[in-house]
């Protein structure tokens, strides 16, 4: 069956761009790998009527809420090649070795986060090892908070986190820091740390504390990172253009969620959206642009 449009992710931003077109009385393909990036977490926060809730959950509601229409289909599945074959067609091949085609895509297949290999920190990833605290400040809230250095986005990081506690910069035996950074993290009261870190210490998921390579245990009850994001090959297959983060490249895309193909739109977290309420957002606008382009053809 050739679709209108093809959904590559369900999470956030897939479904809420498939339900556009859902209700647009088009027909629309969601192909999901059921690998949604917070997945690691307990509880969604900050989401507008659903602080708090399971993000499992949430994908579960959303998906049930899509399969209502009848122009929808759901694949659980891997995509792993999509090519442009003709103006307005578009072949994506799954892992299952099936073939779909589509008058139009969405890639909203979100990143992979990269996680620094450091003893003691993928077994703690979203639980005390955490990259937004909007998500999960709140609840580590007022405890012996870390910052690790990972990239020069970490900097920022360490200025922010100490609305929510006491904070300790871990250079992890990378100084670059000139003076006055030093007298911006003197003015958030945060503690310098230059030494290289070796491991993090306590019964997983719980965290107590990091241990530094000259033997010392510095109490921490929650680390905050920021990981760099690997992107699906699937927008480079596509001829898609990027843009380069703090957190590495992520798809261009224009205020419509439009990228450098025709036909081609990118939304939620590969293509820059940092959490789930603007990944559901942009996804909406990615689903409503795509429906225009079906009705008024392509601009560009």
């Amino acid at each position: 069956m050739h679709y209108d449009a093809i959904v590559i992710g369900g999470s956030y931003a897939g479904l809420s761009a498939a339900i556009q077109l859902a209700r647009a009385r088009r027909t629309v393909c969601v192909i999901d790998a059921g690998k949604p990036r917070n997945r690691f977490a307990a509880e969604s926060h900050g989401f507008f009527g659903q602080d708090g809730a399971q993000p499992g959950a949430m994908i579960a509601q959303a998906r049930a809420q899509l399969q209502a229409y009848p122009t929808v289909t759901m694949i659980d599945g891997e995509a792993v090649c999509a090519l442009q074959t003709a103006p307005e067609r578009f072949a994506i091949e799954l892992a299952s070795g099936e073939k779909l085609t589509a008058s139009r895509v969405v890639l909203a297949h979100g990143v992979e986060d990269q996680l620094p290999e450091l003893p003691g920190i993928s077994e703690r990833w979203g639980a005390t090892v955490l990259h937004c605290p909007y998500c999960h400040g709140f609840e580590v809230g007022g405890r012996q908070l870390g910052v690790l250095n990972t990239i020069p986005a970490s900097m920022h990081q360490a200025l922010l986190i100490p609305d929510w506690g006491p904070t300790t910069f871990f250079l992890n035996g990378i100084d670059e820091l000139d003076a006055e950074t030093r007298k911006q993290l003197a003015r958030r009261h945060v503690t310098v740390e230059p030494a290289p870190v070796v491991e993090l210490v306590g019964d997983a998921p719980d965290l107590t504390g990091i241990r530094l390579a000259d033997g010392r245990i510095i109490p921490i009850d929650a680390l905050f990172i920021a990981p760099r994001a690997r992107l699906s090959p699937l927008a480079a297959q596509l001829g898609c253009e990027f843009d380069e983060s703090p957190f590495g490249l992520y798809i261009r895309t224009d205020a419509m969620k439009a990228t450098t193909v025709p036909g081609v739109f990118a939304a939620g977290d590969a293509a820059l959206a940092m959490n789930a309420t603007i990944a559901s957002a942009s996804g909406v606008m990615a689903g409503a642009a795509l429906h225009r382009s079906l009705m008024f053809g392509l601009t560009s």
